[in-house]
């Protein structure tokens, strides 16, 4: 399993705990809808795998290691900072967790926007979820200033894969918002080549922007979220935030580290799911083989092969596999 937390991460979390106090008010874009909430408001926040063999069912992780959720790496903040954004250059923070699940890059880039444009009130994590299929909370606190939501979650394994959000406005003019729930589908941080979950790491150069994968993109046969009969992948994941009550603290909640541990992972009957969700997963065969020698006796007419093999099994009433041996009349090659 990737390294979640380090102690140096635990030790960032504590020095960033006190960036909400005396930020100042600064300009923002006159575009974006003010929020005037005059109290802050504390949230909790449930992510919910839904990466199930059933909804997933090509190349599926079942060992070393098999499919499984990073920890969540979040950030409340102003409208002017952007943690990541999809059509842009990942940070080297975003590649370090996106490939690795290695957090500490990350959270210094929080720390020096909150330290130079006062974007930044608070960060938040929740523990990893041992399975693709699991939930994870946490709770945190959001301000009128820094009233957006940002987070990361690691697609484990993956070259560079994540969900996440950018910039969710919990806020709406005076009041907050009392429930968000989004559906979450797989990013390409853009800057790891491979195609499969397991692929080896192999440096994209020059680096990719950060780009949503679908059933069709990659339009590669290799691509592990290939589907070409689906107009659209199932989602994913799931995150859902749900205002609890109001609060007068002064300070963000701050999430220390914790352990995955299988508390947090589901039966697996899947009882988190609104609806099992079945992908039909079609036969792949490779190419034929060249046609073999002509076999028969002289005078006669001789027979040839040739065979191709099973690149990926059906699942799901897919597409069955087709002919693997095909046979056709020749005259001998050589014969006596």
């Amino acid at each position: 399993m990737d390294p979640i937390y380090s102690e140096a991460v635990y030790r960032f979390i504590l020095m960033v705990a006190t960036l909400g106090h005396g930020i100042l008010s600064m300009p923002v874009p006159t575009d974006i809808p003010m929020c005037t909430a005059s109290e802050t408001a504390q949230y909790n926040l449930t992510f919910t795998g839904k990466w199930s063999q059933s909804a997933f069912p090509k190349q599926y992780p079942v060992y070393r290691p098999p499919a499984q959720w990073s920890n969540l790496v979040g950030v409340t903040h102003s409208s002017d900072f952007h943690m990541w954004q999809r059509n842009d250059f990942a940070s080297n923070g975003v590649r370090e967790f996106s490939e690795k699940g290695e957090a500490w890059t990350l959270m210094k880039e929080v720390e020096e926007a909150g330290e130079r444009i006062q974007s930044v009130y608070g960060i938040l994590s929740a523990p990893a979820v041992v399975g693709g299929t699991g939930q994870m909370s946490t709770e945190f606190e959001v301000v009128a200033r820094h009233s957006y939501l940002s987070f990361l979650v690691r697609i484990v394994p993956s070259p560079d894969w994540f969900v996440g959000a950018d910039s969710i406005n919990l806020c709406d003019g005076d009041q907050w918002k009392d429930n968000v729930s989004l559906e979450l589908y797989p990013y390409d941080a853009g800057t790891d080549s491979g195609f499969t979950f397991s692929s080896p790491n192999f440096e994209t150069i020059p680096q990719d922007k950060i780009t949503q994968i679908t059933s069709s993109f990659p339009s590669h046969p290799a691509n592990s979220f290939y589907y070409p009969r689906l107009r659209h992948l199932p989602p994913i994941a799931k995150i859902t935030l749900t205002k609890i009550k109001k609060s007068n603290h002064q300070s963000p909640i701050i999430n220390l580290p914790m352990e995955p541990t299988q508390s947090n992972q589901l039966p697996t009957g899947n009882e988190i799911e609104e609806k099992l969700i079945n992908t039909p997963l079609d036969c792949e065969v490779s190419v034929w083989s060249p046609w073999g020698l002509c076999k028969g006796k002289c005078g006669d007419s001789g027979v040839r092969h040739r065979t191709r093999y099973i690149l990926m099994h059906p699942a799901n009433n897919g597409a069955a596999c087709p002919l693997l041996e095909e046979e056709r009349k020749c005259s001998p090659d050589n014969c006596l």
